[in-house]
C-alpha cells in the first residue's frame, strides 16, 4: 500500500504533473484541493500521509492553511511548493511548521527525495 498524499495547487496543471510523478512512484493520491480552504476540509475528511501544498492561492493561502492543518493534527507532514523567487515565504512557511519545499517547475527527483524524506 502506497502513502496516501493530498495534492493542493490553484493550477489544474500542476496538480496533474504531481499526481502522475506519484503515481509512477508508488504512492496514492487520495485527493486533490484547489485553495487552502478544501486543503482544510480534504485534510480532515481523508486524513493523508503526506500534503503537498501551493504557496499562492485564491481564498486561503498555502500557508494559512499549513497552520490551520497543524494546529488540528500536529502530525501532519506538509512539503510547500512555490515558484521561483518566493523565498520570503518559503522561509515563513518552514518556520510555520512545513516539512520540506520543492521549486516548480516539479523535478520528479526532487519531489520524490522531498516526500521520502518527510515520510521517513
Amino acid at each position: 500500500m502506497g502513502n496516501r498524499i493530498l495534492i493542493v495547487d490553484d493550477a489544474a496543471f500542476m496538480r496533474m504533473m504531481i499526481k502522475d510523478i506519484l503515481s509512477k512512484n508508488g504512492y496514492e493520491v487520495v485527493g486533490e484541493a484547489q485553495d487552502g480552504a478544501q486543503a482544510v476540509e480534504k485534510y480532515k475528511e481523508l486524513t493523508p500521509d503526506l500534503v503537498t501544498m501551493d504557496i499562492t492561492m485564491p481564498e486561503k493561502d498555502g500557508i494559512t492553511a499549513l497552520k490551520e492543518i497543524l494546529a488540528s493534527d500536529p502530525q501532519a507532514k506538509i512539503i510547500m511548493c512555490s515558484a521561483m523567487g518566493q523565498q520570503a515565504m518559503v522561509i515563513d512557511a518552514i518556520q510555520a511548521g512545513a516539512k520540506d519545499f520543492i521549486v516548480k517547475p516539479f523535478q520528479a527527483d526532487r519531489v520524490i527525495e522531498a516526500i521520502q524524506k518527510a515520510l521517513s
